[in-house]
């Protein structure tokens, strides 16, 4: 309906209708062409530099031709609109150029109708108030996509972290146990074959968990229903005394104490952490301790504090290959676990011999 009035104005002007007909055309194709049927070349920046372009050379065309054309709200809501499209939508190198063009065709709009340069700095007046407030609703929206596309991209980030935090807990927690206990069972093979049959069912076993961890991990991956955003951490209390069974090997012994304090209304992501802490303890000590004799796990609430200990009585001997060591990734991740929930985690020697890695959660904000 603007175009037409604008297709009306020009009855009454002194110079040719086609310009303006071009004009509209072009803008109208700009601004109405389907996303989905537009072609590769018609870029955004293109969109909007080839309508500004042509409204720009009509403009000093009549003033230099003498003619007296008018301009109506079909051309000013189209350059509007491009101009919308060139700050929010063109690549940030070709915005502002893009951006200056169409506002420039939208301010010398007034030269062809206008023979005074009072009537035409008013009119100009006008259109840069038009102008800038629809490119500063279009700059203020092109920072919310910004803003949009970072926070998505930090949250992706710290996705991944999560999982590689979950393959190093979990995966790496079995795959030490399956290298130390096929270690053991080649020890056996030759001095005692009656009894490798225990190692090798724990290895069997470690080998089951560990396939069974990457599965929860590809399927976290893999799952975007709603459901996964209400979706536990893996690992709680009840799953350190499963831990704790299948950990040790022949000529171990690993004890947990559980304080007689009720532990299962515990917030679950504290559960989960404390999980983790028992979880890596226990790795550590298969790749750093593996001739410690007995490994003690204590489990305390107190007041307004979950305390989580893992100790040891190993004296550094290992006989796991340089590669499979770590490299001190695990208690890094631990502590920025633990930390976050306003714990305190400790990990040093003991009195004699010996390690103790020691966790505080608080259950309660002060």
């Amino acid at each position: 309906m603007a175009t037409v009035i604008d297709l009306l104005y020009t009855i009454d002007m002194t110079g040719p209708l086609w310009p303006t007909v071009v004009v509209l055309a072009v803008g109208l194709a700009a601004v109405l062409w389907p996303p989905a049927r537009r072609p590769e070349w018609l870029t955004e920046k293109r969109r909007t530099a080839v309508p500004a372009l042509a409204s720009v050379l009509y403009s000093v065309t009549s003033v230099v031709a003498g003619w007296h054309a008018r301009f109506g709200p079909g051309e000013t809501l189209i350059l509007l609109s491009l101009l919308f499209v060139a700050v929010r939508h063109c690549p940030a190198r070709s915005a502002l150029t893009c951006g200056l063009a169409t506002g420039g065709a939208l301010l010398l709009l007034p030269v062809r109708s206008f023979t005074y340069f009072a009537e035409q700095t008013s009119v100009m007046q006008v259109a840069l108030v038009l102008g800038g407030a629809t490119a500063g609703l279009a700059a203020y929206l092109r920072s919310l996509d910004y803003r949009r596309t970072v926070a998505v991209g930090e949250t992706r980030r710290a996705e991944r972290l999560a999982i590689a935090a979950d393959l190093h807990d979990f995966v790496a927690h079995h795959v030490t146990g399956i290298l130390v206990q096929t270690q053991m069972a080649r020890m056996m093979a030759a001095t005692r074959p009656d009894e490798l049959d225990p190692v090798l069912a724990g290895i069997e076993r470690a080998a089951t968990e560990a396939l069974a961890s990457m599965r929860r991990t590809v399927g976290v991956l893999r799952d975007t229903g709603p459901e996964i955003a209400g979706r536990h951490p893996v690992g709680d209390l009840a799953g350190i005394r499963d831990l704790t069974e299948g950990f040790a090997v022949p000529g171990q012994s690993v004890v947990l104490h559980l304080a007689p304090a009720p532990l299962d209304d515990l917030p679950h992501e504290v559960q989960a952490a404390a999980f983790r802490v028992v979880q890596e303890a226990l790795t550590n000590v298969r790749r750093h301790a593996a001739d410690a004799d007995e490994i003690i796990v204590y489990l305390r609430r107190e007041g307004r504090y979950l305390e989580v200990s893992v100790t040891d009585d190993g004296r550094g001997g290992t006989r796991l290959p340089e590669a499979a060591r770590g490299g001190g990734f695990g208690l890094v991740g631990l502590t920025e676990r633990v930390t976050a929930l306003g714990g305190e985690l400790r990990a040093g020697p003991r009195d004699g011999h010996g390690w103790q890695v020691r966790a505080v959660f608080p259950l309660r904000k002060p």
